[in-house]
């Protein structure tokens, strides 16, 4: 009910008070809900950062950049800080803020609080030492830090949990709207996957089917009736489960990964080995043949589960966590990617301008078009319609 009262107010505030005053909503909205989080002082957190000394800074994303600190209790904290440049606004912040102060859960990453003095925006997280998920997968070869398939399949499970939670499990049913693997966050010490960034978090309104909302994500990342009809439930986050969770056993990225020139993502190349009875060669070479086959087997076809192209045709996370498990036995859905549809085509089209556009270092004016065919403007997840940033920390 909290969390319901401060959309009400953001929402509120920002229109009618954000041309005025940038930071004056953000402060109203906050300090008016006793919040299930901290206040930390610009002077503490610049103390913490050593005045945000270059050689402390761990990420750079849409939001702004990110800070290590230490506290001078001994917490080691990461700071997220908006940039003044940053697409993410007020709402987003105070959005993330709500969310996730009310989340608690061994795969969600923890807020210590935030800071609003000195006309900053600040996020205080708990510390991820290694990073995101796609840092991990995707980054340099020379990283220290290697996945093997048991710490994979944890990971797949650990994502599963949390969107469970958020989904079906808390007193605040929430529908993230940007899972992917760089709002993954391994990985404590004990590597661990850590849900991320709840900035474009919606909550479920229970009496209507779907959500009503803007377009807003990641390309690569979003469920075919969200991107192209902005249609959003839950079955959305599953969706892009499915995606991450591919990433995950393959090691490649799923909108950079074309084997040849009939292929357009990581997806559709599962599905062709799906056709032939190879999902085997999905698996990412990195592992050699260290790896449990039917354990792979079984997260593959999850995967395709889970990104379906029609939603009702996916399930719950709470399904997907006991399939994970092998608890309970996964659905066999063959899929031709030949024919997968309207929608399907329309997406697949959508992603192969966007990413050429992008290349291009061009804005890709057929995603332009489209979303404005749907009156729904376009937000990208990090601030810019992205699909490359790999090394965003939060």
């Amino acid at each position: 009910m909290v969390l319901v009262v401060l959309c009400f107010i953001c929402n509120k505030s920002v229109r009618t008070a954000e041309a005025q005053s940038p930071r004056l909503p953000v402060e109203e909205a906050l300090r008016r809900l006793d919040l299930q989080t901290g206040f930390f002082t610009f002077k503490q957190i610049r103390a913490a950062t050593k005045s945000f000394d270059p050689v402390n800074k761990i990420g750079e994303g849409g939001f702004g950049s990110v800070y290590k600190g230490i506290l001078l209790d001994g917490t080691i904290i990461a700071v997220k800080q908006l940039s003044s440049k940053s697409k993410q606004g007020n709402r987003e912040f105070v959005n993330e803020i709500g969310m996730i102060s009310g989340l608690q859960h061994p795969n969600l990453v923890r807020l210590y609080g935030c800071c609003i003095e000195a006309n900053e925006l600040l996020l205080v997280y708990e510390y991820m030492e290694n990073n995101s998920l796609a840092g991990a997968l995707f980054g340099a070869e020379e990283s220290p830090l290697k996945l093997d398939w048991p710490t994979r399949q944890k990971i797949c499970l650990g994502i599963a949990k949390g969107l469970a939670f958020l989904h079906e499990e808390s007193a605040l049913k929430v529908v993230h709207r940007d899972i992917k693997t760089t709002n993954v966050l391994i990985l404590d010490q004990d590597l661990n996957a850590k849900i991320s960034d709840f900035g474009l978090a919606k909550l479920d309104e229970e009496e209507k089917s779907h959500i009503s909302t803007r377009i807003a994500g990641t390309i690569g990342y979003m469920a075919p009736e969200y991107a192209l009809w902005g249609c959003l439930t839950y079955k959305a986050d599953v969706y892009s489960f499915g995606v991450v969770a591919l990433e995950t056993v393959a090691g490649k990225n799923k909108m950079k990964y074309r084997p040849n020139e009939n292929i357009q993502c990581l997806m559709d190349w599962a599905l062709v080995l799906q056709q032939k009875g190879n999902l085997l060669e999905l698996v990412d070479p990195r592992l050699g043949s260290d790896f449990n086959k039917k354990e792979a087997i079984r997260t593959i076809k999850v995967s395709l589960l889970c990104a379906n192209p029609t939603a009702a045709l996916r399930p719950i996370m709470s399904e997907v966590v006991s399939m994970l498990e092998g608890r309970t036995p996964v659905d066999e859905v063959v899929l031709d990617p030949s024919i997968h549809g309207d929608e399907m085509t329309r997406l697949r089209a959508f992603e192969d301008q966007f990413d050429h556009s992008t290349a291009q270092g061009s804005s890709p004016s057929g995603s332009h078009s489209l979303m404005r065919s749907l009156d729904a403007p376009w937000t990208g997840s990090s601030g810019t319609t992205t699909s490359s940033d790999l090394y965003t920390y939060m």
